[in-house]
């Protein structure tokens, strides 16, 4: 081994490419987030593990931390009814479905949630109950009748309309609501079906507060609220779901127009202007990712899942991952019975992707989710110059300014952007090497500068100055001579396309290192 090879892999050891991941170092912060920088993870507990039971999945927790997960939401916890399994469709609202464990083993659950900084969400079904609920031979009282017989929601034979026109249903309903505050001290609640005629806005209004006074709790409502559901606008809500955003997405699916999405984009901040909640963005979600004919991402999105994904996290809201998205979200996971995730069925680009993603979430003041104002976060969509595939936008607070360039189209593109802030930026993910690992890269942005990126390619950089990291990965590298390195395209730890390497260093081709001698 020369001289160059031996000084080569010495920088390799003790420079960092083994080094501690910078993007692991601001994700592991145990610290809670503020409320504009947190990540919202969705979670079958009968589907993370084999075991399927909260103590499997609170020995996984440190997984999602690493991850840059800040809140769990486990999907409904109670005991099933109803003949179909539904998880929605609860027997009771103060047990826990046995299969998961006891109320002793989530309490467990949420203090190692706690301990690492995250919080725990319950998924909450206020509509309705299973036709074999315990209320319904207790407290008939409590159900919703038409000619004397109780009425399936939205002809669902699994489950009971409740009446909240009954004052002890709605007392009821808020004590199971303070039950698990006070059993498991869980941290907030998703809300299913808040659109439902049969809730009225008044229940909201007079609830959230009253159990807000209990513990600053969250509350997620499953509706497009600024579109849809405007009648609960002002009823307390922290979040509601950017639903139509989603959707919107799904119908662009493995689309090329840069200008369809601008108008999505601009449609979401349009109707998010006169709310004083937050959203939350998603690409997927248990209802998208089974109840759907297009179900794993690759189905809906095709090679855009990526560029997608990075647009989701970063142009506006709070994200949510659904549990297994981060190995590839290419798995149909049947919640009435609880599919196990295949956690081998590895995709490096998409979890390092999320991962970059959620670190830029956690320390970027200007991707916070707070509702923009003067004094927060602006998004600035650009007109790009060179092709009509490249879509870019700028979100910036203060001093602080994120810039998004995604290629949609199915050829490389090399597109300019004017009206940038010119200087040092960093670049934290990129779509060429992301695959490999994790990696910041100093540049130099102009004015009016030029990108030069690969099909459904993608680019995230921040205004400043921050540590260089190369690209992080614990694969072997391999060692190659100049006379080696065949004419295809190279690519340096900083992500700079090479035809072929002239220089012994370190490379990337193939999803492979090698040093170049």
């Amino acid at each position: 081994m020369n001289k160059i090879l031996i000084a080569l892999l010495f920088t390799l050891n003790v420079g960092g490419l083994f080094a501690a991941d910078y993007v692991d170092d601001i994700n592991k912060s145990v610290e809670m987030r503020s409320d504009g920088h947190r990540v919202v993870y969705e979670m079958n507990v009968g589907s993370f593990t084999t075991e399927g039971t909260f103590s499997a999945a609170q020995a996984r927790l440190h997984e999602l931390k690493t991850l840059g997960v800040d809140v769990v939401w486990l999907m409904p916890i109670y005991p099933r009814g109803g003949g179909i399994n539904s998880p929605y469709a609860a027997i009771n609202f103060q047990q826990t479905n046995p299969s998961y464990g006891s109320i002793a083993d989530l309490k467990t659950f949420v203090a190692r949630a706690h301990e690492l900084g995250m919080e725990v969400w319950l998924d909450w079904v206020p509509n309705h109950t299973a036709t074999n609920a315990d209320w319904v031979t207790t407290h008939p009282e409590y159900y919703l009748t038409s000619g004397g017989q109780m009425v399936h929601p939205n002809n669902y034979g699994d489950v009971w309309q409740l009446d909240y026109g009954n004052a002890d249903l709605v007392n009821a309903m808020n004590d199971c609501l303070k039950f698990w505050i006070d059993e498991a001290d869980i941290d907030g609640y998703r809300c299913d079906y808040i659109s439902s005629p049969q809730i009225p806005a008044s229940y909201w209004q007079t609830t959230i507060p009253m159990i807000k006074a209990l513990k600053p709790v969250t509350f997620l409502g499953e509706a497009d609220i600024a579109s849809d559901a405007t009648r609960l606008k002002s009823v307390g809500f922290d979040y509601d779901y950017a639903w139509q955003f989603q959707s919107s997405l799904a119908s662009y699916a493995n689309g090329t127009a840069a200008s369809r999405l601008k108008v999505f984009v601009n449609t979401l901040i349009q109707k998010s202007a006169d709310i004083s909640f937050g959203r939350m963005l998603y690409v997927t979600n248990h209802d998208q990712n089974y109840n759907e004919t297009k179900k794993t991402l690759t189905q809906k999105y095709g090679d855009n899942r990526y560029p997608l994904t990075v647009l989701a996290y970063t142009v506006y809201g709070m994200p949510l991952v659904y549990n297994g998205q981060e190995v590839g979200g290419n798995q149909a996971l049947d919640y009435f019975n609880d599919t196990k995730i295949d956690w081998t069925a590895k995709d490096d680009k998409m979890l390092n992707t999320l991962r970059t993603l959620f670190a830029l979430k956690h320390a970027v003041p200007a991707l916070s989710h707070a509702k923009q104002t003067a004094d927060n976060p602006a998004t600035q969509l650009f007109d790009v110059q060179g092709s009509t595939s490249v879509f870019a936008y700028t979100r910036t607070l203060g001093d602080s300014q994120v810039l998004v360039v995604l290629n949609m189209g199915t050829t490389d593109a090399s597109a300019t952007i004017n009206g940038l802030t010119e200087g040092d930026w960093s670049l934290w993910l990129d779509s060429r090497t992301i695959a490999q690992g994790t990696s910041r890269q100093q540049v130099t942005l102009h004015a009016s500068h030029t990108f030069d990126i690969e099909a459904k390619g993608y680019r995230v950089y921040v205004r400043g100055v921050y540590p260089e990291q190369p690209v992080s990965s614990s694969t072997g590298i391999r060692s190659v001579s100049a006379s080696q390195t065949a004419s295809h395209q190279w690519y340096s730890l900083s992500g700079r396309a090479i035809h072929t390497p002239t220089k012994a260093g370190i490379y990337i081709r193939d999803g492979k290192k090698y040093v170049v001698r």
